[in-house]
């Protein structure tokens, strides 16, 4: 992430994608916690207003410390364990320095940045659900929770900070802010969240001329390939309404943000492997489409309930208009 030799960047840029964006898939699974965290009613909600009711009636703010205390001990647990085998299997193998500074903020027109605020966000969202379920109250899960998302992947900057071949990001750790502030903002203002990050992948055409930067592979290329990524705010409208409006609750008002021409981070490659790499022009990319947010479907079913709530972190492909190097791209379908 921290540009010393190019080729050295490249290498290590793509492992360490490969450790951050696993990790923030498997948030998405255990996002399915808030279903958990209120089971006597998750799945009969008609729609946000009558939620926030309820969960305001039903739960208790006393603290549960038969659920609390195995959270902690498990949270620890797990914070203490991912650092040490971060820093055993990555860190350890790299030169260490005095902490230092590192200005990443020109790399991949900022799309990096975009995986930090939302991967912040979601460990956010994780804690509160969590520290809920346990008893604690709406606005101690909420700080709490959003503690802890800065927490951890400041932890991981103050490691960049003292390895020679990175540094601390001061853009990397105002993402990471924002992400966690977003989620308290919001929770804090209207007990829900509103604004949900999301995500959308396709295959580009760069990845085959860096395959090592920008995976050789389907699997590898989701998680690697900027070019192809998307990040979505995307916005319930029902949730603004009036209660009495017949408006759909399941249906949203999605802005994303994506960037392409990347074959490198903060300029691109000419050749690769003796081969001459294309001269493409990189650019931002922004959009307007529709969204389903499926942890709003009524359904008395826990389990669809589970499964329609770890897929709400999944931008659904909608007619979507591209506004882009000038001009305005309807697209029929976009992912």
């Amino acid at each position: 992430m921290k540009d010393r030799l190019p080729f050295d960047h490249f290498f290590i840029k793509c492992y360490w994608m490969k450790l951050r964006y696993p990790f923030l898939l498997i948030m998405m699974l255990l996002l399915t916690l808030e279903s958990q965290a209120y089971p006597d009613y998750a799945c009969s909600f008609t729609d946000t207003l009558k939620r926030e009711n309820e969960i305001s009636s039903k739960h208790s703010d006393s603290i549960n410390w038969k659920r609390l205390t195995p959270v902690i001990i498990s949270g620890a647990t797990l914070y203490a364990g991912s650092m040490t085998a971060l820093y055993k299997t990555w860190y350890s193998n790299y030169p260490q320095s005095k902490f230092h500074f590192f200005n990443d903020n020109n790399e991949y027109l900022q799309m990096d940045k975009m995986g930090h605020f939302t991967t912040t966000y979601y460990i956010s969202k994780l804690g509160y659900n969590t520290l809920r379920w346990s008893g604690l109250t709406e606005k101690q899960s909420v700080l709490y929770g959003g503690g802890i998302g800065i927490m951890y992947l400041t932890v991981v900057e103050i490691l960049d900070g003292f390895s020679s071949e990175w540094g601390f990001s001061p853009g990397d750790m105002t993402a990471n802010t924002l992400g966690a502030g977003l989620f308290v903002g919001e929770q804090l203002l209207w007990k829900e969240q509103r604004i949900q990050l999301k995500w959308s992948f396709h295959q580009t055409q760069y990845a085959q001329y860096r395959p090592d930067l920008l995976g050789k592979n389907l699997g590898e290329q989701w998680l690697k390939d900027y070019n192809g990524q998307t990040y979505w705010f995307s916005a319930n409208i029902k949730s603004f309404l009036k209660k009495e409006s017949k408006f759909p609750v399941w249906l949203n008002l999605a802005v994303g943000y994506g960037a392409e021409g990347m074959t490198g981070a903060a300029y691109n490659s000419l050749m690769y492997n003796g081969k001459i790499i294309p001269l493409y022009n990189r650019y931002r990319q922004f959009y307007l489409s529709g969204d389903i947010d499926f942890s709003r479907i009524k359904t008395r079913s826990k389990t669809l309930h589970l499964i329609l709530n770890a897929l709400s972190f999944i931008k659904i492909p909608f007619p979507t208009l591209e506004f882009s190097q000038g001009k305005i791209i309807g697209h029929p379908l976009y992912f």
